[in-house]
């Protein structure tokens, strides 16, 4: 989990190294036949690393459904600053990593709360999650120039 965002892992360079490159002022730019710009792309991110974070918190029900809520935002470049965006997913993984180093690999074979699956698979659908949009953002970045 770590060093997919920020240690060497397989695919090549870490998730947060590629994401501090992007240059702010570019991340607002939807570039043809893109239908997402990086900054949407980042926070959608946020919103299941949210999710996951809020499904180890045992969050209510309604909690859960507002992070859903989030998800695909309507994004404020004023509000939802690419920097911001980025401090967020960093914050949220950072918890996440302090809960699962906390607990016992027992809790993985747990059934995550409103889902039918358990907490092994939604950990590993945030890597390959993260691992997928962070091919979306360099694409679009390559775009951009």
């Amino acid at each position: 989990f770590e060093s997919t965002l920020s240690g060497q892992p397989w695919f090549g360079r870490a998730v947060y190294e590629i994401l501090q490159e992007v240059d702010e002022s570019k991340a607002n730019i939807k570039p043809a036949g893109s239908d997402h710009s990086m900054n949407v792309l980042l926070w959608h991110m946020n919103t299941w690393a949210e999710f996951v974070l809020g499904s180890l918190e045992n969050k209510t029900t309604d909690e859960m459904k507002a992070i859903e809520a989030n998800d695909w935002r309507e994004i404020d470049p004023k509000v939802h600053t690419w920097k911001k965006g980025l401090e967020q997913l960093k914050s949220t993984h950072n918890k996440i990593i302090e809960i699962l180093n906390k607990k016992d690999d027992n809790f993985l074979s747990d059934i995550v709360p409103t889902r039918k699956f358990n907490f092994r698979f939604m950990l590993n659908g945030l890597i390959q999650h993260n691992i997928y949009h962070l091919g979306q953002v360099v694409y679009v970045k390559k775009m951009l120039g």
